[in-house]
C-alpha cells in the first residue's frame, strides 16, 4: 500500500468520487480538492505522492497547478486528465513535467495502470537518491523482507556482539560474503579491519604464507618479511571464504591457531598471538565432507560454533522485486542510463525464474538488461532468453514449517494478485474465495493487521 496520498483534483464532485472509489479499492489513500488553489495548499502541507488533476477547471487550471507543483515540490508526480478534443494541451502538459495524461471518459484499467507506473517511477527515483548517498558513504545495502531473510538478519544481530566463530552455509551466489560483512559491522570489532581470504582462489603452495605471512629468506623470492592475513586482521575479523577448499595440511595449521590462538610465520620461529574473530563460508555440504574424512572434524567444530544458513533465492522469492529494483537503481546510476521503471511482464518473468545462480545471477541479469535496454522502461525483451521463459513457468510459493496461517494467507493472496496483475475478481476465482474477502483482508493489512 502507498504510504502517501494520491490527490484527486477536479471541479466536478461526481468525477472526484468515482476516481476516489477506484483508487481506494486498489489500496491507495486518496485526498480530494475541488480546484487548483486548494490542491496547491494541500501539496504545501506535505504527504502527497501523486496528483491526478483535470486540465479544465475554473480559477487555477490543471496546467497552472502543474507548473506551481514543479516549483513547490518537484518530487511529486502529476497525471493530467483531459477530454479527447484537448489532447494537444495534455501533450504540452507533459512537456511541462507531467508524468502522463489520460483521456475522458476514464477507463479503470488505464487509470490504475498509469497511477501504478507513476508511483513506481517516483519510488525508483527516491531509491536512486538514497542509494547514491549510501554509495557516497561507502555503505552496502542488505535488501529483503521475506520471513527466511528476516530470520537470518535476526540471527546475525543476535550473534554479532559475541566473539564466537561463525560459519555461513548456502548455495553459491546467495550472499554469504555480504552477510559476513554485515555481521562484522555490527560486532565490537567493527572499528578494525575485516580481512577476506578466498581459499579456493589461492594455490595450496601459497595459502600458508598468505594466512600466516613469512620471514625474509623463508624461500626463494622472500626478500622481505610479509605480514599474513592473521596479522592484518589483528583486532578485527578474518573471513575464510570457501573454507572447504583447504588442503588437509593447511587445515592442521589452521586448527592450531583456533585451538591455541597462536602461530608462526613461514620460515620464522617467533610465536605470535592471534587476535581476530574467525568467520567462514562454504557452498558445499560440509557435514558430508566431515563424514567422508575430507574435512577435519576437529576443525569443523572450531569453525562451526555458530551455523548461519543463507537461504536461496527460491526460498525468498518475495524478495525478488525488491532486489530487482535495488539493482536497477544501482546499474542505472553506474551506467548513466535513463530507465525509470520495469514492465510488469519483465518483473513477472524474473519472479517466475528459478535462479540457480541466486542473487549473483539476478544482479548479473539486471546489469545486462540495463546496459542493453533502449527505451525508458526495462522490458521483457531486454532479459536473457532463459529468464524470459520464466514468465510461463509454474508459480510456486515455499513456506517454512510453522509459518502462521495468517502469513500464509497474506502471501498467497498477494502473490496471486501479482500473478493476475491486480485483477481481484480473477484472483478470487483462482483462490476459491470472494473478491470481498480480498478487499477486507487488504483493508486489515493497511491498518497494520496480520
Amino acid at each position: 500500500m502507498a504510504e502517501k496520498k494520491i490527490l484527486v483534483v477536479d471541479d466536478e464532485p461526481s468525477n472526484r468520487q468515482v476516481l476516489g472509489r477506484i483508487l481506494a479499492r486498489e489500496g491507495y489513500e486518496v485526498a480530494q480538492a475541488s480546484d487548483g488553489r486548494a490542491a496547491l495548499e494541500m501539496v504545501r502541507e506535505g504527504g502527497i505522492a501523486l496528483v491526478l488533476a483535470d486540465l479544465r477547471m475554473p480559477g487555477m487550471d490543471g496546467m497552472e497547478l502543474l507548473r506551481a507543483i514543479r516549483v513547490v515540490e518537484r518530487d511529486i508526480e502529476v497525471i493530467v486528465m483531459t477530454a479527447y478534443g484537448t489532447v494537444e494541451v495534455a501533450v504540452d502538459a507533459m512537456k511541462e513535467g507531467a508524468y502522463d495524461f489520460i483521456t475522458k471518459p476514464l477507463r479503470r484499467v488505464e487509470l490504475v495502470t498509469t497511477v501504478r507506473k507513476a508511483l513506481e517511477k517516483q519510488h525508483l527515483a527516491g531509491e536512486n537518491r538514497v542509494l547514491r548517498a549510501r554509495l557516497e558513504r561507502g555503505e552496502e545495502q542488505v535488501v529483503g523482507h521475506s520471513a527466511p531473510f528476516r530470520h537470518l538478519l535476526d540471527q546475525v544481530e543476535q550473534v554479532a556482539p559475541s566473539d564466537a566463530s561463525v560459519m555461513f552455509t548456502g548455495e553459491s551466489g546467495t550472499g554469504k560474503g555480504v552477510m559476513a560483512r554485515m555481521l562484522h559491522r555490527q560486532s565490537p570489532r567493527a572499528s578494525n579491519r575485516l580481512v577476506t581470504v578466498n581459499c579456493a582462489a589461492i594455490p595450496e603452495s601459497l595459502l600458508e604464507s598468505e594466512l600466516f605471512g613469512y620471514e625474509k629468506g623463508a624461500f626463494t623470492g622472500a626478500l622481505t618479511r610479509k605480514d599474513g592475513r592473521f596479522d592484518l586482521a589483528r583486532g578485527g575479523t578474518l573471513f575464510l571464504d570457501e573454507v572447504t577448499e583447504m588442503s588437509p595440511a593447511i587445515q592442521v595449521k589452521l586448527l592450531r591457531v583456533l585451538q591455541e590462538n597462536e602461530y608462526e610465520r613461514v620460515g620464522g620461529t617467533r610465536t605470535i598471538k592471534a587476535d581476530c574473530r574467525v568467520m567462514s563460508a562454504t557452498n558445499r555440504n560440509i557435514d558430508e565432507m566431515v563424514a567422508s574424512g575430507s574435512f577435519r572434524e576437529d576443525l569443523y567444530y572450531r569453525l562451526n560454533v555458530i551455523r548461519l544458513i543463507v537461504p536461496s533465492l527460491r526460498e525468498r522469492s518475495e524478495d525478488i522485486p525488491l532486489l530487482v529494483r535495488h539493482f536497477l537503481v544501482h546499474f542505472v546510476q553506474k551506467n548513466n542510463k535513463h530507465l525509470d521503471s520495469i514492465s510488469p511482464e519483465a518483473m513477472d518473468a524474473m519472479v517466475g525464474y528459478h535462479w540457480p545462480g541466486n542473487v549473483r545471477e539476478l544482479e548479473n541479469v539486471v546489469e545486462r538488461a540495463v546496459v542493453l535496454a533502449r527505451g525508458s522502461q526495462l522490458g521483457l525483451d531486454d532479459l536473457p532468453e532463459q529468464v524470459r521463459g520464466g514468465l510461463g513457468s509454474k508459480q510456486v510459493l515455499t513456506f517454512r514449517v510453522g509459518t502462521p496461517l495468517k502469513t500464509l494467507e497474506r502471501r498467497m493472496i498477494q502473490e496471486t494478485l501479482r500473478f493476475t496483475r491486480g485483477d481481484k475478481n480473477l484472483a478470487a476465482g483462482l483462490l476459491g474465495i470472494t473478491s470481498r474477502t480480498i478487499y477486507r483482508r487488504e483493508a486489515e493489512w493497511s491498518q497494520g493487521g496480520d
